[in-house]
């Protein structure tokens, strides 16, 4: 089992081959190969990451099938379902990191600011569960100068959003807690560039 750093490691040199270009996980596995991962799992890192078509988790950290254990929502954002997801990975795969991906260009901060902008004509009420998480993040900004350029706003509230959820994931499970108490467990936060298909990794 790898350790916290290790995952981490492993992470970004996977990531830096993908944006060379020298991606070494793009075969497809054969049926016996397949067949003998039906049985078990061992991802060794949890994603919690954007449902975006863009940032494909596997691809973009140059992992194979297995490797990953991927929750997608629009947003990155926390809910219970999502907690309850990184719970039974943590416990059940013994995974020692959690990432919250953000990436630029997010469809859900753009939705949120524009709902906030323009509460006359808020989204569908099921679009409006996601803008309401990602909205704490958002309003904060708007009352300082962001408020007056849209993009700035927008690539700062990618951050804020991923800090949010990084501190939900943090704070808001006692399973979780748990393990991070006991040092089994690191829940960070990164940013994916649709532009240079780099990951940041933000260290709070």
């Amino acid at each position: 089992m790898l350790t916290a750093q290790e995952a981490i490691e492993r992470l970004k040199k996977g990531n830096q081959r993908f944006v060379n270009g020298e991606t070494q996980h793009l075969k497809l596995l054969s049926h016996q190969e397949r067949a003998e991962m039906a049985e078990s799992q061992e991802p060794f890192a949890i994603i919690l990451g954007c449902s975006d078509s863009r940032v494909p988790a596997e691809m973009i950290f140059d992992q194979g099938l297995g490797d990953l254990f991927v929750i997608r929502v629009a947003g990155n954002i926390v809910a219970p379902s999502q907690v309850g997801s990184v719970e039974f990975a943590a416990e059940s795969f013994g995974c020692p990191v959690v990432i919250v991906l953000g990436h630029t260009h997010c469809g859900a901060i753009h939705s949120t600011i524009e709902a906030l902008t323009n509460p006359a004509t808020p989204p569908s009420a099921n679009l409006m569960s996601i803008v309401n998480r990602v909205r704490p993040s958002v309003e904060i900004l708007m009352q300082t100068e962001l408020k007056d350029d849209l993009n700035k706003l927008s690539r700062h509230a990618v951050k804020s959003n991923v800090f949010a959820s990084v501190n939900q994931l943090r704070h808001g499970s006692a399973v979780l807690e748990n393990l991070i108490l006991q040092g089994k467990l690191q829940v960070i936060g990164a940013e994916y560039s649709l532009e240079t298909g780099e990951v940041t990794f933000f260290d709070f």
